[in-house]
């Protein structure tokens, strides 16, 4: 499989799977595009086994042979495209060995003590994100790379109780749940004091990682501001339902996406 071949394979990944990613990097020139998709697919490759129904040491020897890949000679397409956007924009391995690192944490852990712990987490299966895509946004604000894969990650946490819940795990810290009074994952007064907690949280978050858009071109900070600002209206929108987060998956339309690229755009 050509090169050209394997990118055309992450791309059309990553318009099937990315909810918000997908409207930010279309902004992008062409190689960057590409380079940002094949780590898409990448992560998505490690998502798909963690949460899978394989069983539980399956996943682990799987998500063990994603990590070994990183250093293989691939044929695998997600894998040839990752190895060229690596050489050609200096992606670092261990980020995304850090995204393997999580999926396996998931299959060991479903409960976060503090939030401490629940940090460490986000640090692996997005912040890791933030770190290997940032090369190629041409920066080296590592730091806020991490923070703002973190703020996404704790946006996706707000969103998905109620979806995590059932995989049998909770990402919600433990102390802040019985601090707010919580005693189940249900819709409740005290609830949605907690969630309104963990908003805070993560806008805080979003706001310190998106001066990351302070050290990049104008294509790149258009492309994460896209991203970022889809997450946010995201979380906006959960807010505004009184953080029900149990019927139906807050999802934002197609026209409302292409608003908020649209609105980019134009500043």
């Amino acid at each position: 499989m050509s090169v050209q071949e394997a990118y055309a394979e992450v791309e059309r990944i990553t318009r099937r799977e990315a909810k918000n990613f997908a409207y930010g990097i279309m902004v992008l020139p062409r190689e960057k595009r590409q380079a940002i998709a094949a780590i898409y697919a990448f992560a998505r490759r490690v998502d798909d086994v963690a949460d899978g129904e394989l069983p539980l040491e399956q996943k682990r020897a799987r998500l063990d042979e994603l990590r070994a890949e990183l250093d293989g000679d691939p044929s695998d397409p997600v894998f040839v495209a990752l190895r060229d956007a690596r050489e050609r924009f200096g992606i670092p391995r261990e980020p995304l060995a850090a995204l393997v690192d999580g999926g396996l944490q998931d299959t060991e852990q479903s409960l976060y003590a503090h939030f401490g712990e629940l940090r460490g987490y986000c640090e692996k299966v997005a912040g890791a994100v933030g770190l290997a895509c940032v090369p190629v946004y041409g920066s080296s604000d590592t730091e806020r790379a991490m923070t703002l894969g973190i703020a996404l990650q704790l946006i996706n946490i707000v969103r998905d109780v109620d979806e995590d819940r059932r995989l049998g795990r909770v990402y919600l810290p433990q102390d802040e749940l019985a601090a707010f009074g919580v005693e189940e994952l249900a819709p409740s007064p005290e609830f949605r004091e907690l969630m309104a907690f963990q908003a805070a949280r993560a806008r805080a978050h979003l706001a310190e990682g998106l001066r990351l858009l302070e050290s990049l071109d104008r294509r790149s900070a258009l492309c994460v501001g896209t991203f970022a600002g889809l997450y946010r209206e995201t979380l906006d929108r959960i807010e505004a339902a009184g953080f029900d987060v149990f019927g139906e998956k807050m999802c934002l339309s197609t026209p409302r996406k292409l608003a908020v690229v649209a609105r980019g755009l134009v500043r």
